[in-house]
């Protein structure tokens, strides 16, 4: 994490002080278990609570007593009993070190989740709003980076909607998968500790008990995670590339907003660059690159080793803070978004009418050319207006070959711009609901 693509919100979930605070709910919600058990006094999970519950832990003591000890959990938990007293003796009893970070672990990933769940719905309000607002403006689609046929700047908008729609659901589901505690003790077996212990904790962390944990929660868990970050920052650099490529100075159909007092460049004083869709691509880079060692995590030795612990202490923050900047970043740029029709439709004109080709080539099969000899009259009379030699329906107007079996007024007819969007508001229904 560095302070440049962190917001705050997210970035206090991964704070030390943060970490050690969820550890003490955990090793005091198990105590509560151990005491209505009868495990432990229960004057002792009171005293636990009583003293720690508001404390602030010193961050600097724990890593002093860890550089000593080398070991995390006991550093945590001589400093726990530092603030409890006597009464710490009871703390964590017939529990393992992975019970604590793993429970932890997730607690976080199921917090850091519900953050980039509100950052996604931000982005699909700012997608519906523009996409409503450009539904029916007609704009070129291109295929291979080359002109096609029509489509209109609503549509690319409401491809995006859906596509952040499904990652909605993806993260939902990633959520889900993740949010499991366990407190089974070494081995996983709960031959130190009661299975009613680990029910506790879990209902008191808004988790749920994972059905066998070894020493450790299953990594599978946490590579679906991962991955399904790495799925949304993906679809997040197509978005940015769509944008990044209409504001190419010969395109400019769409530009990101470029603020009074903004500089585009150290040299040159006329740019306005699209900096911020390059960020965007370049920090789902960064997720994309997460995702390998949150798979290669899954494998670990027997019941348990620490090989995926260094890999997680760095891809859990790293990965949720770039990607929830990255989606603020994005909502903020649909929302912003300058789109000039009067270039879509330009550029949509530039080809002097090609964009109308397949409509031409239906015509000539349905008034009975072979789809071959259509399609060849068709290439003919669009190969010149390639090389600016003409206009498409003048060179099919006086093409024998094309008038023996359209009338110009049929030919004309294959021109209106309007019928590719007669089913726009099919699109748009499916999509949002609504048109």
């Amino acid at each position: 994490m560095i302070p440049r693509y962190t917001r705050p919100e997210m970035a206090s979930i991964w704070e030390p002080q943060t970490r050690f605070k969820i550890w003490f709910e955990i090793e005091a919600h198990a105590a509560d278990a151990q005491a209505e058990l009868g495990v432990i006094p229960k004057q002792a999970a009171e005293t636990i609570w009583a003293k720690a519950k508001n404390a602030t832990f010193d961050v600097e003591r724990i890593d002093e007593i860890e550089r000593e000890t080398r070991h995390d959990v006991i550093a945590f938990l001589t400093h726990l009993a530092e603030i409890v007293g006597p009464e710490a003796r009871f703390v964590h009893q017939g529990m393992t070190s992975s019970d604590v970070l793993d429970t932890c672990l997730n607690v976080q990933l199921t917090r850091a989740a519900d953050i980039l769940l509100a950052d996604i719905d931000k982005l699909l309000a700012a997608l519906r709003t523009r996409a409503f607002e450009h539904k029916m403006t007609p704009a070129i689609g291109r295929s291979h980076g080359i002109h096609a046929e029509p489509v209109t700047f609503g549509l690319k908008l409401a491809y995006a909607y859906a596509e952040f729609s499904r990652a909605k659901e993806r993260l939902l589901a990633a959520r889900k998968e993740v949010a499991t505690c366990a407190i089974s003790g070494a081995v996983g077996t709960f031959a130190q500790i009661d299975p009613r212990v680990e029910e506790h904790v879990a209902r008191a962390m808004g988790l749920m008990p994972e059905p066998v944990s070894t020493q450790v929660i299953p990594r599978d868990r946490h590579a679906m995670f991962f991955a399904t970050l790495g799925v949304i920052a993906s679809s997040m650099e197509r978005l940015a590339i769509e944008i990044r490529h209409l504001q190419r100075t010969e395109v400019l159909e769409a530009e990101e907003f470029f603020s009074e007092g903004q500089k585009g460049s150290s040299a040159m004083p006329h740019k306005r660059n699209p900096v911020l869709t390059e960020n965007i691509t370049g920090l789902a880079r960064m997720v994309r690159a997460y995702v390998t060692p949150a798979l290669e995590n899954v494998a670990l030795w027997h019941e348990r080793d620490i090989s995926h612990s260094s890999a997680e202490r760095m891809i859990g923050p790293d990965a949720t803070v770039t990607l929830d900047f990255a989606l603020n970043r994005l909502a903020g740029v649909i929302d912003k978004l300058l789109v000039y029709p009067a270039n879509m439709q330009k550029n949509l004109d530039r080809l002097g009418g090609l964009v109308h080709s397949q409509r031409v080539l239906i015509a000539l099969t349905q008034k009975g050319a072979s789809r071959e000899d259509a399609y060849r009259l068709v290439q003919r009379n669009a190969m010149p207006v390639w090389r600016g030699e003409g206009d498409f329906q003048t060179l099919l107007k006086n093409d024998a070959d094309v008038t023996k079996y359209l009338s110009n007024a049929e030919i004309a007819e294959q021109f209106d711009l309007g019928y590719h969007f007669k089913h726009v508001d099919t699109i748009f229904r499916r999509v949002f609901g609504s048109a």
